[in-house]
């Protein structure tokens, strides 16, 4: 495997490899991301009212509304700001260092994005299940005008979690420990257990953390063969393009789709069915992403 691009992302590390401070690290971020959003929700709801607040948390809790949605994602800004904090603080680093050389980042990220949106198109116009189909969710009209947000928002959310998971924790992983089954298993692993959530999953929740699993450890293998985040950025971003702006399980972060399909997150069947074509789905993403690269 040819990882050496890694480096320039590892480099910037190692004057601060140490376990006990990338735990430190995490903990800070944690704490001050947490801080920031009740701070944000305790003032918008001294703006807006009690009573809106309650309308409008309910949205947020369940991605049902068009406005939940984008809140959800925007909040992922304040994830940035916190880890910003945590690099200066504990490690001395600046931000972009976990995103690698812009110009570079640029140019692969768009590499990768247009061949995903080629694969993700090609698999849309195949013929599938007729009783899982995709129901309408929202006037095309409507959903159009929010368009713009909806990607914005995606940018910024998917942007935090790969700058988190590929950027920081991988990057410090790797300055400590130069083993890729760590430094790549382990950051994707907390990914995984993220998605953790057998409430909204019921008993599929371990399908949803192992595919994550699976995510976690594709976009840490582009990170490593990149050198930088763009290939694992645009990854992320196709990904929940499609699953949050265009076609959503039912009741499931469906606020700004297009399209929903008429089973949840918590239908066991229908997900045990799905699992290996997503995972297939998956595995084609992470190959296209390495032939728009060239490695």
């Amino acid at each position: 495997m040819s990882y050496e691009p890694h480096e320039q992302l590892v480099a910037p590390a190692r004057p601060s490899a140490h376990p006990l401070r990338l735990l430190a690290g995490v903990v800070l971020t944690a704490v001050l991301f947490i801080s920031f959003s009740q701070l944000w929700s305790r003032l918008y709801r001294a703006v807006i009212g009690p009573e809106a607040w309650d309308r409008l948390a309910d949205g947020m809790m369940r991605g049902a509304t068009p406005a939940g949605v984008l809140i959800n994602l925007f909040l992922f800004g304040l994830l940035i700001v916190a880890l910003a904090i945590t690099l200066t603080v504990l490690h001395r680093r600046r931000l972009r260092e976990l995103i690698g050389p812009p110009a570079l980042a640029l140019r692969q990220f768009r590499q990768v994005t247009v061949a995903l949106l080629m694969l993700f198109v090609v698999v849309m116009l195949l013929p599938g299940d007729a009783s899982i189909a995709p129901q309408p969710n929202m006037p095309f009209g409507r959903w159009l005008l929010l368009l713009p947000l909806g990607l914005i928002g995606l940018v910024i959310q998917t942007s935090a979690e790969e700058i988190v998971f590929r950027g920081y924790l991988q990057s410090q992983f790797a300055a400590w420990v130069n083993r890729p089954a760590v430094w790549m298993g382990v950051p994707s692993a907390l990914f995984a257990m993220l998605h953790f959530d057998p409430v909204t999953n019921g008993a599929s929740t371990w399908l949803v953390v192992a595919w994550a699993f699976g995510f976690g450890l594709a976009a840490a293998d582009l990170t490593a063969r990149s050198g930088t985040l763009g290939p694992a950025i645009a990854l992320h971003l196709v990904n929940n393009f499609g699953a949050v702006l265009i076609a959503a399980p039912g009741g499931n972060f469906d606020g700004l789709a297009l399209y929903v399909y008429p089973f949840s997150l918590s239908d066991d069947d229908v997900l045990w069915q799905w699992f290996p074509i997503d995972l297939m789905m998956l595995a084609c993403s992470w190959l296209a992403a390495r032939v728009a690269m060239r490695c």
